[in-house]
């Protein structure tokens, strides 16, 4: 077992090579605080190799002996650990009262609410590497990725869409935006673009593509007409890009009338964005001159 202390999260490093690092937990009592201890130890790129806990049903002591896992590529922030260790644990009731004591006085820490959902949309240009330095940085920021929608243009630019929740539960603060924005810039340098963090909904992930508004000013230089210009088939008087629906025609069905200019990739891209936003197509009929006619149910 550890050594007895009033620190509530202790940490005593290896003193040897290979030797593992034990972390002692006495707090208060909750559920599931264990498998909430063992998530964080794991977030941290460390595996428990033994374990003990013993509780009375309201005070708890746990102690861990965890490993760095085997080609874990960094150095295991000690300090941050156990701060997220601390941030876990139940605040200890006062002398003299219980744990219900503290929840009729609603003093007590009520169970945590989901993590917040936010949608990190990410513009740059496409080079090697590109996700992997990106979710390299997210991990960094103790940012839990939940999905991952990823366009690369027929120009080499790229637009991903990361739904993220923060583990600290700070990303709704400006500084917290922030100090992700000069990470991914000061990793992606010239080939960043564009860079935001908003709120999201649960609904977003059902449908990915509805959320991907971008600032005019990006849309227009990863849209721009010139390039649809030079990728076009044929000869038209026209390279205006629309989008019609029309529900006269059946009772069951939708019309929906694509015209834009012909690029590689055209036909797989709306028909991913019609399976992302949940359409299914009843029938198809496509004109090779830049203009595609979709019938969907």
């Amino acid at each position: 077992m550890g050594v007895p202390s009033d620190e509530v999260v202790q940490i005593r490093l290896a003193d040897a090579a290979g030797d593992p690092a034990v972390v002692t937990v006495s707090c208060p009592d909750k559920t599931g605080l264990g498998c909430d201890l063992c998530r964080v130890v794991l977030l941290f790129g460390l595996s428990v190799v033994k374990g003990d806990m013993s509780t009375d049903g309201r005070w708890c002591y746990i102690v861990l002996w965890v490993l760095p896992r085997r080609g874990w590529p960094v150095p295991v922030p000690w300090d941050l650990l156990k701060d997220r260790l601390l941030q876990l644990c139940p605040v200890a009731a006062p002398f003299g009262f219980d744990t219900a004591d503290l929840a009729a006085a609603g003093l007590q820490d009520a169970a945590p609410p989901a993590p917040r959902l936010f949608l990190l949309k990410l513009y740059c240009f496409d080079r090697m590497g590109l996700l992997h330095d990106v979710t390299r940085v997210l991990c960094d920021l103790e940012f839990t990725i939940r999905r991952v929608k990823v366009s690369t243009t027929p120009d080499g630019t790229v637009l991903d869409l990361f739904f993220i929740t923060d583990a600290r539960e700070l990303l709704h603060t400006k500084s917290r935006r922030e100090e992700a924005y000069d990470k991914l810039e000061s990793v992606l340098g010239d080939s960043l673009a564009s860079c935001e963090i908003d709120p999201a909904t649960e609904d977003m992930l059902s449908c990915p593509q509805a959320c991907a508004s971008l600032t005019p000013a990006v849309m227009e230089q990863m849209f721009n007409t010139d390039l649809i210009e030079e990728q076009s088939i044929g000869t038209r008087g026209d390279n205006a890009i629309s989008v019609t629906t029309d529900n006269s025609l059946s009772s069951v069905h939708t019309l929906i009338q694509i015209q834009c200019g012909d690029h590689k990739g055209l036909l797989y891209d709306i028909m991913r964005t019609f399976k992302d936003c949940n359409i299914q197509m009843g029938r198809r009929s496509l004109i090779s001159k830049g203009r595609d006619y979709f019938a969907v149910a």
